[in-house]
Parts: C-alpha cells; sequence; structure tokens
C-alpha cells in the first residue's frame, strides 16, 4: 500500500498576526492530507485494539450524522454507550475510536463515511476497513500481505509480521509485534477478507456501491483522477475487476454517491455532494 507522510499534529498554534492581513502560504499536500483525515507515521492503534467495528456499528446507529465530535465522546466516556466496565476503559475507547474514524463531522473522511454508512449496511465492514486503513499506517502495513494471499490460501503470519517490522523498525519489541499481528488479522476478519480463528484463511469480499464510491474518494482525495482512480490500494482492497469496478461506480452514481462521465479513452469521477468546494479546491490539482 503506497505510503504518504504527514504530520498528526492538529492542534498547533497559528503564527502571529499583524494588524495587516497576512498571506499564508499554500499548504503542502502532505498537509492538505491531514486535514482531510489521513494519518501517517510509525504508530498505529493496532498496537492495542482492531476496528472495533461492533462498538463503530453501535455509536454510529446511536447518534446523527450531524453529531458534533464532542458528542460521541459525551457518549462513549459519560453515557457509556458501549457499555464498558470502567472510566479508564471508555476513555480509551474513544481515543482509539477517535484514532482509526476521526469522529468529527468537520473532516471529509468521516463525514462522508457516516453519509455512506447509513445508506449501505451491506458495505459497512468494507467502509470500517477502508476508513481504518486511510489512518492506522500500521494496519495499512498489512495490506499486500493479506489482499495479495489468493482466496482460499492460508495467510502467512510471518509475512504480515515482516510488514509490520518494516513499518516501525525496533520500535516495537517481539510481544507487541506478535500482538499487532493478532489484532490486525481480527481487523481483516471483521472486514471479510479473511476467516477462521488461529488459522485465517484469505476469502474474497463482495464490494458494494457505497464501499466502492468510498473507496473512489479516497483516491480521489489523494489526487487521483481519471483511469488512476480505479487503480489504487483503496481500490485493491474490494476485491473487484476492472469491469466490476466501473460498474459499481455507475450503481454509486445512480444512488447519488459520485458525479461520472465517461469519454472515448478518459473518466471523469468527481464528489460533488461528499466535499464543500472550498474541500475540493484545496485538492484539487495535487495528482
Amino acid at each position: 500500500m503506497r505510503r504518504h507522510t504527514s504530520r498528526l499534529n492538529k492542534n498547533e498554534c497559528p503564527g502571529e498576526r499583524n494588524d495587516q492581513m497576512a498571506i499564508e502560504p499554500p499548504m503542502s499536500a502532505d498537509r492538505v492530507l491531514d486535514r482531510l483525515g489521513f494519518r501517517a507515521g510509525e504508530r498505529g492503534t493496532h498496537t492495542c485494539r482492531t476496528i472495533m467495528l461492533e462498538d463503530l456499528a453501535r455509536l454510529l446507529g446511536t447518534l446523527p450524522q450531524d453529531a458534533p465530535r464532542e458528542d460521541y465522546v459525551r457518549s462513549i466516556v459519560e453515557d457509556n454507550l458501549l457499555g464498558k466496565q470502567t472510566t479508564s476503559t471508555r476513555v480509551l475507547t474513544a481515543q482509539r475510536l477517535s484514532e482509526l474514524y476521526a469522529l468529527d463531522p468537520a473532516i471529509p473522511l468521516f463525514r462522508t463515511l457516516r453519509r455512506v454508512w447509513a445508506l449501505d449496511e451491506d458495505g459497512r465492514p468494507l467502509l470500517a476497513m477502508l476508513c481504518a486503513l486511510a489512518r492506522d499506517p500500521l494496519l495499512r502495513a498489512t495490506a499486500d500481505s493479506v489482499l495479495d494471499t489468493p482466496p482460499g490460501e492460508d495467510l502467512s503470519r510471518q509475512r504480515v509480521k515482516d510488514a509490520v517490522r518494516d513499518e516501525v523498525g525496533s520500535r516495537l519489541n517481539e510481544s507487541s509485534l506478535d500482538k499487532t499481528v493478532r489484532n490486525t488479522a481480527s481487523s481483516w476478519t471483521q472486514s471479510r477478507h479473511l476467516t477462521g480463528r488461529s488459522r485465517k484463511i484469505r476469502r474474497r469480499v463482495s464490494a458494494t456501491p457505497g464501499a466502492a464510491a468510498y473507496a473512489l474518494f479516497l483516491g480521489y482525495l489523494q489526487g487521483h483522477r481519471s483511469q488512476r482512480l480505479f487503480q489504487t490500494p483503496w481500490t485493491k482492497a474490494l476485491d473487484a475487476t476492472a469491469r466490476d469496478l466501473m460498474a459499481l461506480a455507475a450503481e454509486a452514481k445512480r444512488l447519488g454517491f459520485l458525479d461520472m462521465k465517461i469519454g472515448a479513452d478518459a473518466v471523469e469521477v468527481r464528489f460533488p455532494s461528499f466535499l464543500t468546494a472550498q474541500e475540493d479546491l484545496s485538492i484539487h490539482g495535487t495528482d
């Protein structure tokens, strides 16, 4: 899976301004990706948690789509919506879910996830995986190990472990590496790419129009356009052929997830219902 670099700190203090209007320099591509919701670095949630699909489903099934971030945190920590036994566990759960999904409608990755989630129940496991892949470098590091395993074959635990080690270097000891491998394998099982308990076997997932739209959207945010939009790490996670992807995109257009125009030798896909004009402008031409 292609990696990008980006600073994770979103609480940087703005520079002091004088009385005259300051001219802000254009943001780098990495900074744009950071604001859109992508996360990078050597650290990830999967050292201690999975994609927590059940918790995410309960949370999104309870709060309205326009709920602010504060409501998500309050529901988890104060209201104990997810039924955790201790306050410290509730706080940690809120933190981990925020790392994986942002839980903030101001962030396009999460805002779009919420919209598609509400309309595509069958695609929810894939939607959760796609968002988590965009936000957890450790999970993202294991993607090729899983996705390149032919359906019906056993997943190579050693290959997954080597992929994580390549990502983090010497930062994790053997015990932490083993736990990360178990957690990532569990996440890929929750997304239905794997089946089994101790022995993980690759299976082919069935992509939905909503999951396809979200995968194309992630590629669009990264600056991919035309045919390249259908050949990204995100679309790879759908286990779909090129013909299947085009058919899924056509259905996604019918459902209002995207706009698509097909020419003689090119295809144009845009997401006017997912992005504000300013957000679309910020990523235009970053390919």
